[in-house]
């Protein structure tokens, strides 16, 4: 059976979701929405995101994020839903997730007709200076970046809170090289958190002695502060063919993130956004290094220059990615469609939509959002009705589902109450 042979039917394809998470429900319903099925969602143990779902069929793999447990299980997963389907499409919700699968292609491939990007690729993009080598190769900006090992983490301040070989100053931005890995999650200090915005050298002292004693001996990566609030981020998702070429990119401006420490500089709400040029700067760089599958770019719109700061790449769609679907675009639809279908647009597809996604409250909006402008266009949204929540959906809300959202979203008043701080007065 060729590409594009296929006529639909409930038998064409099986989507595999790797994970249980927002993120992981966002796409299962994106799934459900396009093609009406139900998504197999296989986790290491269920979330509240993906629990009483009537969309997905839930699938716990014990110990799953380890390496042989990993291909062993879902290798006979894929295999005997093989003889199911006529394909099967596997979509990671997590950086560990998206390696191993990456990691283990020449054993899973055989049962997945979408693509995942190369082993040898992945491990330069997930590490900084091969990652920033590519950036400055294509001409992409970045922040002033210095990669700090754990024998250099007491040396390396100099005068006045200097980074002597890289200039930059207090305050700047800490975050362990990947924070996703096993060694770092499951490492445990007072004050551990995702990411890190230190104002002077005792706050540095204070959580490199964390480290340290909790065992944590991975490189760190401090940053220079880019001036701005969490409105002055950006994202983008995207989609990328089997054959190397960017089909989809679409571009988010966060207006909140979260910041409990597990969870901060997490999305909180975002507005898609309209920047055709700066799109196609994405799909470029993608094009040239020859990526597949799904993407998520973090950078900071940086006021000073004019220029978007690129901080990082995620090879899987954003935990927030369901913002896209406001801007007008299915993403898993786009990816069935080419690696099921084979059907794709006839070029590049940059969204135009405005609405609003927000995994938080409108009260939490309208109490942290600083910008009346902002603000004013949030609530404007809100009362068109121009508002996407990955959770709320209309047709997966049983009772006891419906009283487990409604509890995990009204936890963020408190979260915020506890842990917001203004980012933007730290310049």
């Amino acid at each position: 059976m060729t590409a594009g042979s296929l006529t639909m039917n409930g038998n064409d394809f099986l989507p595999v979701i790797l994970g249980s998470d927002e993120n992981a429900y966002g796409n299962a319903r994106l799934f459900h929405e396009a093609y009406g099925i139900k998504p197999l969602v296989v986790c290491k143990h269920g979330l509240i995101p993906t629990a009483g779902s009537r969309i997905i069929d839930l699938v716990t793999v014990k110990d799953l994020d380890d390496d042989g447990v990993f291909v062993s299980a879902l290798g006979s997963l894929l295999e005997e839903k093989s003889r199911e389907y006529g394909r099967i499409v596997v979509v990671p919700c997590s950086d560990y997730y998206t390696h191993l699968l990456s990691k283990h292609m020449d054993v899973l491939g055989r049962y997945i007709s979408n693509g995942v990007p190369r082993f040898d690729l992945l491990t330069d993009l997930d590490t900084k200076d091969a990652f920033y080598r590519l950036c400055d190769r294509f001409g992409m900006d970045y922040p002033k970046t210095l990669t700090v090992s754990p024998k250099e983490r007491d040396s390396v301040l100099g005068r006045d809170g200097l980074l002597d070989r890289a200039l930059i100053f207090f305050p700047f931005v800490m975050k362990p090289e990947n924070s996703n890995a096993s060694e770092y999650l499951n490492c445990s200090f007072e004050g551990k958190k995702k990411v890190y915005f230190l104002n002077n050298a005792e706050e540095y002292r204070r959580v490199i002695n964390g480290m340290k004693n909790a065992g944590y001996n991975g490189n760190l990566i401090i940053q220079e502060f880019i001036p701005g609030g969490d409105d002055a981020m950006r994202v983008v998702n995207t989609y990328s063919g089997k054959d190397g070429k960017t089909l989809a990119a679409s571009l988010g401006q966060p207006v909140l993130e979260e910041y409990s420490p597990v969870t901060l500089g997490n999305y909180a709400a975002i507005i898609p956004r309209s920047d055709d040029a700066l799109c196609r700067k994405i799909a470029d760089f993608l094009d040239g290094i020859g990526y597949t599958g799904f993407a998520n770019f973090d950078m900071k719109y940086d006021r000073r220059t004019g220029r978007y700061m690129l901080f990082e790449i995620n090879c899987r769609p954003g935990r927030s990615s369901f913002y896209v679907r406001g801007a007008g675009l299915n993403l898993m639809k786009l990816m069935t469609d080419d690696a099921v279908y084979g059907k794709r647009p006839d070029g590049t597809v940059f969204t135009h939509d405005t609405a609003l996604w927000t995994a938080v409250p409108k009260g939490v909006l309208k109490k942290y959002v600083k910008d009346p402008v902002l603000k004013n266009e949030i609530l404007s949204l809100w009362c068109q009705g121009r508002v996407f929540r990955s959770l709320f959906n209309r047709g997966d809300m049983g009772l006891r589902r419906r009283l487990r959202i409604f509890r995990y979203y009204l936890s963020y008043y408190k979260s915020f109450s506890r842990y917001y701080f203004d980012k933007d007065g730290n310049e």
